[in-house]
């Protein structure tokens, strides 16, 4: 019997020949990143109960600061402190205002094949490159920064075979938002969600990042894509090689598979306050915004930007309308501001953050007040996510974002584009 993707990975990271759906293995941990929302929990269980003198290879473990930053708080520049002089101690890779974590990881680290766990729930992202990357507690991540291997039930495998091409107007972003309000948030509980078909083979390595970075709020373990020509441009063009292509065999199983074929997708929008309440943005009454949001480790690159960008050109934003934009890293900002991308934003009327998680974590930037609505491009939409419990959040893509912000109220993109 064959295996997927997924169950390669594992397999050769367990040193195995061969892993099947409900083991449990041992496996050997290729890479491992935490960031300033609980590395500061990390180190104090690591020096205080692990008692660990030494993390088991410096050059396997990232830190990154990016959730509070600049910090906001004495509390906060307290955390950043430690995870500093933790790092400096032990000469691990450390970043701070680069931007957000997985898009660092993705531009710096990732490579595919490799098994990679970090303290942070979008972790997955990183099978757009064709890696296993999970999310773990602090105590696993703790065990793996002093052991360097982890202890792993292989999951099932999902498969999602994606057909067609996007219309005008329409993107991964919602493509994944209508995948998982059709599965629902618990529908691919600790499973890997593997896409795949004709529309991926021809996805930008910015779009199998959206679809995989999602994969967990539909409750999955991993997302993962099969590297291909595309993935080792991307890679070979960062540097970096020893990459494990790994395709699933003809004859792999799967637990399900689904069908999905773009040409009949359109704009796709999660209301409040679930991520897997999703429906086609043309079934909505007009809902007023007061603010909206384009970054986050989901959509947050170029190509979202140049998106928003395309449709903000030689208009203004509503002048009761908030909207933040948050390049999803330093590379990101540099390259919008190369192509003239700040610019368009800044004269249309928003305002252009440091790279980070801001509104999207909802704890340091661009927080929202009782009754207020949000519609971003973040992750999440869970009831005060982005600031007053009493507020409402929508997801959407980045086009639909700036469409929104030019009227005011939630509007279908295509109408811009076209």
């Amino acid at each position: 019997m064959g295996m997927t993707i997924g169950e390669k990975i594992l397999a050769r990271a367990s040193g195995k020949d061969v892993v099947k759906p409900g083991e449990i293995i041992t496996a050997k941990v290729d890479l491992c990143m935490s960031n300033d929302g609980t590395t500061h929990l990390n180190i104090d269980i690591f020096e205080n109960q692990l008692k660990a003198e030494k993390v088991y290879n410096p050059e396997k473990v990232v830190f990154i600061v990016d959730h509070n930053v600049p910090s906001e708080s004495a509390k906060t520049a307290e955390v950043h402190k430690k995870m500093r002089i933790f790092a400096q101690k032990h000469q691990i890779p450390f970043y701070e205002g680069t931007g957000v974590c997985h898009q660092i990881m993705i531009e710096d680290f990732v490579v595919p094949g490799q098994l990679i766990i970090a303290a942070d729930s979008h972790t997955c992202s990183y099978g757009g490159l064709g890696a296993f990357g999970t999310g773990v507690g602090c105590t696993d991540f703790t065990s793996v920064m002093n052991t360097g291997e982890i202890w792993l039930m292989v999951p099932e495998t999902l498969k999602f075979i994606i057909e067609g091409k996007f219309k005008p107007g329409v993107y991964a972003r919602d493509l994944i938002l209508k995948i998982i309000g059709d599965i629902g948030a618990n529908g691919a509980n600790y499973k890997i969600m593997e896409f795949g078909g004709p529309a991926v083979k021809a996805f930008t390595i910015d779009d199998r990042v959206v679809l995989c970075n999602m994969a967990v709020e539909a409750g999955a373990k991993s997302g993962l894509v099969a590297p291909d020509e595309t993935t080792i441009e991307y890679v070979t063009s960062k540097g970096r090689q020893d990459m494990h292509l790994f395709t699933s065999d003809e004859d792999a199983v799967y637990e399900k598979i689904y069908y999905y074929n773009l040409d009949e997708l359109e704009p796709m929008i999660a209301i409040p306050h679930c991520v897997d309440d999703v429906v086609p943005i043309k079934e909505i009454s007009e809902v007023k915004i007061n603010q909206g949001f384009i970054g986050s480790c989901n959509n947050g690159r170029i190509e979202e930007l140049r998106a928003a960008a395309k449709i903000l050109q030689g208009n203004k934003i509503d002048p009761y309308v908030k909207l933040l934009i948050s390049p999803a890293s330093k590379a990101v900002y540099l390259q919008a501001l190369s192509e003239g991308l700040i610019d368009i934003f800044v004269e249309s009327g928003a305002m252009v953050l440091n790279p980070n998680c801001s509104v999207c974590w909802g704890s340091c930037q661009g927080v929202i007040g009782e009754g207020e609505v949000l519609l971003s491009t973040g992750t999440r939409n869970f009831k005060g996510r982005a600031g007053h419990p009493n507020s409402s959040i929508y997801l959407a893509s980045a086009a639909t974002v700036a469409a929104s912000a030019l009227t005011g109220k939630i509007t279908d993109p295509r109408g811009a584009v076209q």
